[in-house]
C-alpha cells in the first residue's frame, strides 16, 4: 500500500512541485497545475493524467490497480488505487502525469538533468 504522505515524497522528486488541493482534495501541483489528486481523503483512488492509449491499456491490463468512472470517459485520465498499486509503477506514472502538465521548458531541463 502506498500512502499520501510517499506519493508527495515521490512528487518532490521531480522539479517545482508544490502541495494544494484540486476540488477540496489533496493534489500536487506543477507551476500551479494540478497533475496529481486524492479523489478522496477516504477512498485512496489517485487520478493521474496520461494519454487515451495508456489509459486503455492499463485498463485491458485487468490490474486491480487501475480503474475509471463514466466522469473521466473520453478523458485521458486514470485512477490509481493506491492499495494496489506497486510504488515503482506509481512512479512512472506519476513521472508521466507530471510531464503532461509541465510547461516544455521545464521538461527540458528535467531531461537533460537525467543524461
Amino acid at each position: 500500500m502506498v500512502t499520501w504522505e510517499e506519493v508527495v515524497a515521490l512528487g518532490r522528486e521531480l522539479p517545482e512541485v508544490e502541495e494544494g488541493t484540486s476540488y477540496r482534495t489533496p493534489a500536487l501541483k506543477v507551476r500551479g497545475k494540478g497533475f496529481a489528486r486524492l479523489r478522496s481523503e477516504y477512498e485512496g483512488g489517485l487520478v493521474l493524467f496520461c494519454g487515451l492509449d495508456e489509459k486503455e491499456a492499463l485498463l485491458a491490463s485487468g490490474d486491480p490497480a487501475y480503474y475509471t468512472t463514466s466522469h473521466y470517459d473520453g478523458y485521458g485520465a486514470i485512477i490509481v488505487d493506491l492499495t494496489q498499486v506497486a510504488k515503482d509503477e506509481l512512479e512512472e506514472l506519476l513521472t508521466e502525469s507530471w510531464r503532461r502538465k509541465a510547461p516544455a521548458s521545464l521538461r527540458k531541463r528535467f531531461d537533460e538533468s537525467a543524461r
